[in-house]
């Protein structure tokens, strides 16, 4: 189930907004630039389907953005037994940005993003369903989990744009982890 919690970034044991309601979450992240939509599919898709037989069901959405000026969109996807879990993990965990948007739409499992802004950090825990965009240059760290579960469309403008860069700030590790 999607969620959102807002913290105070100074307090991350008390969330000022704790909400399920997926409008609720929309515009609480349009505040700070962020797109939350839910999607459906036309068809449904296996877990663990092909790449082309994702974005196959999701083409319609995808075109949309694509429209907007995205140039392409590719599936990734974890497991529990990915060999590399732990070091994927902890590199996502560290607050940081990137020079174009991060656009993912969560076509199984879920995630946690983290998002640091106006003095505050917002919670959003993607789920099935969820695409967010993360616009270019906020601050964010995501979390997968220590048993990461997802397949996700990522959709960018340019690829090789989408290096993080670091903040070298701790905050990532004050705030609630995702236990799955």
């Amino acid at each position: 189930m999607s969620q959102l919690r807002v913290f105070d970034e100074t307090n991350p044991a008390s969330p000022v907004l704790d909400t399920s309601d997926a409008a609720v979450m929309a515009r609480e992240l349009a505040r700070i630039g962020v797109r939350f939509e839910r999607w459906a599919t036309a068809k449904p898709v296996a877990s663990g389907a092909p790449q082309q037989d994702v974005l196959a069901a999701y083409k319609g959405d995808v075109d949309r953005l694509m429209r907007e000026g995205y140039k392409t969109a590719d599936v990734i996807s974890l497991t529990r037994d990915h060999p590399d879990k732990v070091t994927l993990r902890k590199k996502f965990l560290d607050e940081h940005t990137h020079s174009e948007d991060e656009i993912r739409f969560f076509v199984d499992g879920q995630g946690l993003f983290y998002l640091h802004a106006q003095g505050r950090v917002y919670g959003a825990l993607c789920a099935k369903g969820d695409l967010i965009s993360v616009p270019a240059g906020t601050t964010h760290w995501f979390d997968m989990g220590p048993n990461p579960h997802l397949a996700c469309i990522r959709i960018f403008t340019n690829p090789e744009g989408w290096v993080a860069q670091f903040t070298g700030s701790d905050i990532g590790g004050r705030f609630p982890k995702l236990e799955n």
